[in-house]
């Protein structure tokens, strides 16, 4: 198994971080075009956001939380090469689960399925820590 392969979960969660980036952009044109003032950018206070954009802008914020945690153990596991295909198919299920998290918070926000979609990816992110401490207390 190439040691490799445990990164490209994490590449796929970087092109999502820099796709919500854009459409997070593009709520923001939206809500200056629907009469936001452009001055409330500049302190980002001074005005009601619509709740397109609150969404838009809490998620992309989220991207740059719990993932932190992804990345450094997909990193540290190509390092010290204790990924094996236990955490590569952990990786792959956190992806999967941050995706659905994406999908569900910025098109229908349906509560529950948002709050499932990232439980399941906080305890796949649980288990790919545990599993990499295991494998790399133990080689």
């Amino acid at each position: 198994m190439h040691q490799t392969a445990i990164l490209y979960p994490s590449f796929v969660l970087v092109l999502l971080t820099f796709w919500v980036a854009i459409w997070l952009l593009k709520c923001r044109y939206r809500a200056v075009k629907e009469g936001l003032s452009i001055a409330y950018f500049k302190h980002n206070r001074g005005g009601k956001i619509p709740a397109y954009l609150q969404q838009a802008t809490h998620h992309y914020e989220n991207l740059y939380e719990m993932p932190i945690l992804f990345y450094f153990a997909t990193v540290l596991a190509f390092v010290t090469q204790s990924a094996d295909w236990i955490l590569i198919v952990l990786a792959w299920s956190y992806v999967i689960a941050r995706l659905l998290h994406t999908w569900v918070h910025l098109t229908h926000n349906k509560l529950k399925l948002r709050k499932n979609s990232f439980v399941a990816s906080y305890f796949t992110l649980l288990l790919m820590w545990l599993w990499l401490i295991l494998r790399i207390i133990n080689s």
